[in-house]
Order: structure tokens, then C-alpha cells, then sequence
């Protein structure tokens, strides 16, 4: 008889982890509080670490049909608008790790991974419904949902995002911490653009506590730009998504050079205006029990929520959920050693990430003396400081042993 899980989530990590544990063999059962899976958030970077997990799934041609593939890294000064550094992706990111590195809208990564839960006959979507607590003991794991009933599983996994009820439950350690930071994001029809604002590749703006991104999604028909500037966030953090003003992101671009306010301004036209997300986030992990104990497990940023100065929020999710659906699929273990096996082996490669997150957002947003060192090395050593070897090249898979 098969085992049964239960995933609270169907974000990008729920729907990871149900495939990756139906693929290890698992009956899955997830549950979704919105009525419908719906086109939320803008876009999404994912480096060749996180493409490998998507093509071992068999979604590779899902991925080149709705995704964009950036011909370089550009780093550029937000106040001169001077270049930096560049670093080469595209063919050479394969030739490097394998894969390439992708661009994508959030909605169209979701969607890809609903396709793929959907065609497995092991899964079960419940939506409008979600895990509220649980109990577990005697093998069993015991959840309440949102309808008041109960339902019996095998083991639990936590992929319920920053707010997460499983991760409360199971660590009691508070809300998330607030990091001063405001993304403002905007989605814009590339075609609506003048030629001289539309974009093939990643190009970052570093400026005194700031920074702004660009990059094609949805195959280059779109362009996504992100600028994070530190500020008072609204009092109610969990309604982290609505209309912002773009007098506020105006202010806050005073200075700036002006290719980049002219793209900044160019946006809503050809879009539908700036939204604010104010930025959460917790301290990187410090052991294995913080990803899982017993029957119950947390995955993506129910576990790791991390700042977006690695562009790894969604990669490690996925990662997550290749790694657990490993994990699950030894089953010559039983439950909660396999899921302190997942565990194990991904809260070391997480808790780096993290920490080099909060790391690069100080450098991206360095004023005075660190601000023109920082300038200074890009110049020097270009590509060398912007490729990361240890994380497009890695997984964590084989980080530790039980």
C-alpha cells in the first residue's frame, strides 16, 4: 500500500514537492487556500542549478516554450550609468554548468510545474482549503483544514510560504522579521516599449541603498524590473502586495542616472503600473530540526525564507523538493528517517545561501568608501566576482549522511 503525504502550499514549492513525491512514489494530497491556481508576482530567476532539477523532471520543453534565456549579466552604476561588469550566459552558461540560465515569469514556472501535478494520477489538488494544525504520533500525521475536517497522512510537508501555520506549529519561533527593504516590481510589454528600453539580457543597477533589475520573461515578450530601496514598510506586512505609488519609487530614484529613470517611467504605460512588496525575511538555518521533525517537514521559504540578492528564492525551493523526492524514495528507511535524511541535506547549502543573500544586498546597497571599492572590484575582475561556481554547479544532494 502506498504511503500518503500531505503538502500544505501549491506555490512553486507545493507544487514541487507533490511532484517530486509522486515521482518517489508517494500518494500526495495538497492543499491550496486560494480558490484557484491564479497569475500572481512577476519574475523569476532561475540559474542553471535550478534548470537541471526542471530538466530531470522532464520539463525542459515546457521551460524553453515560456521562459526567456538572458544573453549576459550587466552590472551598471545606478548614478553614472556606467558599466561595471558583465558576465556571459547563454551558451556559455551551458558550456559552464550544463543548463542555462532562465528568466521567467512566476505565473508561467507555477503553471509549468500545475501541468506536471496534474498529469499524475497520484495527486490530489484541494483547493479553497488549507492545513490549519496537525498532530502526528504512532506513525501517523493528523491535519485539521480550513473545513474542519481531518485527514490522516503518512508525513507533512510545509511549503506554505513566509507565513507559514506548519512552520509555527513546529518551531514556535515567532513571525518574520522585517527587513527594511521595498521591492517595487512592474511588468512590462516589451513591445509597448521604445526600442531603446527593451532588453535581452539581466541588467543590474547598483546605487546607494538601492539597487534595480531588469530582464526578459515569457520569451522575451515581456520585460520584469524590480527596484529595491530601503524604507518604512506598511504596518500590515501580510498584505504584502498592493497599488503603490510611483511618486514614492520617483523619490526614491532622485539621482539616479537617466537611462535608468527613463525605463522606470516608461513601465506603467506599457504595463499595469508598480506594485510593493515590503521584504521579510529570517535568520539562515542553523540545523537540520529547523527543516524537519518526526513526520513533519518545511520546504521552500517556509523553511529559508531569504532576501532576492541571490535571485535564489525559488531555486532552492525546487532544490527542496528534488532533494526530498529523493529522500522519499527510500524505502528501506522509515518515515522520519527519511525526511531527517532531506533535511540533512539541505539546511547547510539553504542556511549559505541565505546568509550570501543578506550579504550581497549590504554590498549592492553600500554607500561611501565600501560603495566605490565594491565599483573598484567589479572593474577589475568582472565575471569572476559575479560567477558563482558553488551554487550553479551544486544541490546540496550529497552535503551529509545520516
Amino acid at each position: 500500500m502506498k504511503k500518503q503525504v500531505l503538502v500544505a502550499g501549491g506555490g512553486i514549492g507545493g507544487l514541487a514537492a507533490a511532484l517530486g513525491a509522486s515521482r518517489a512514489g508517494w500518494d500526495v494530497r495538497l492543499y491550496e487556500r486560494a480558490a484557484a491556481f491564479s497569475e500572481v508576482g512577476a519574475g523569476v530567476q532561475i540559474g542553471p542549478n535550478v534548470v537541471r532539477r526542471l530538466q530531470a523532471w522532464g520539463l525542459q520543453q515546457r521551460l524553453q516554450a515560456v521562459a526567456a534565456f538572458p544573453t549576459q549579466l550587466q552590472v551598471r552604476c545606478a548614478l553614472s550609468g556606467r558599466e561595471l561588469a558583465v558576465l556571459p550566459l547563454g551558451a556559455q552558461a551551458v558550456q559552464r554548468y550544463g543548463a542555462a540560465y532562465a528568466t521567467i515569469h512566476r505565473a508561467d514556472l507555477q503553471a509549468l510545474l500545475l501541468a506536471a501535478v496534474q498529469e499524475s494520477a497520484e495527486v490530489q489538488l484541494n483547493l479553497g482549503l488549507s492545513i490549519d494544525g496537525y498532530t502526528q504520533g504512532d506513525g501517523v500525521v493528523l491535519v485539521r483544514t480550513s473545513a474542519g475536517k481531518e485527514v490522516e497522512g503518512d508525513a507533512l510537508i510545509g511549503a506554505d510560504g513566509l507565513w507559514s501555520r506548519t512552520r509555527t506549529q513546529l518551531l514556535a519561533d515567532g513571525p518574520p522579521r522585517v527587513t527594511g527593504h521595498l521591492a517595487y516590481r512592474a511588468l512590462a510589454r516589451q513591445g509597448a516599449l521604445p526600442k531603446r528600453l527593451r532588453t535581452a539580457q539581466i541588467t543590474v543597477w547598483l546605487g546607494p541603498r538601492l539597487h534595480a533589475v531588469q530582464y526578459p520573461v515569457r520569451g522575451g515578450a515581456l520585460q520584469n524590473l524590480v527596484v529595491i530601496v530601503q524604507g518604512q514598510p506598511p504596518e500590515d506586512l501580510q498584505n504584502w502586495d498592493h497599488s503603490a505609488n510611483a511618486s514614492g519609487l520617483a523619490q526614491a530614484l532622485a539621482g539616479t542616472c537617466a537611462a535608468l529613470q527613463d525605463v522606470v517611467r516608461a513601465a506603467p504605460g506599457a504595463g499595469q503600473g508598480w506594485r510593493l512588496w515590503p521584504l521579510s525575511d529570517r535568520p539562515p538555518l542553523r540545523s537540520a530540526a529547523q527543516m524537519a521533525q518526526g513526520l513533519v517537514a518545511l520546504l521552500g521559504d517556509a523553511a529559508h525564507p531569504m532576501r532576492p540578492y541571490l535571485a535564489q528564492g525559488a531555486g532552492m525551493a525546487i532544490e527542496d523538493a528534488a532533494q526530498l523526492q529523493h529522500a522519499m524514495a527510500m524505502h528501506d528507511l522509515e518515515v522520519p528517517l527519511r525526511l531527517r535524511r532531506y533535511a540533512l541535506n539541505r539546511w547547510e547549502r539553504n542556511a549559505r545561501v541565505q546568509a550570501r543573500s543578506q550579504r550581497n544586498g549590504r554590498i549592492f546597497h553600500a554607500t561611501g568608501l565600501v560603495r566605490w571599492g565594491r565599483d573598484l572590484s567589479l572593474r577589475l575582475l568582472g565575471a569572476r566576482l559575479l560567477d558563482l561556481p558553488w551554487l550553479y554547479r551544486g544541490d546540496g544532494s550529497s552535503a551529509s549522511l545520516l
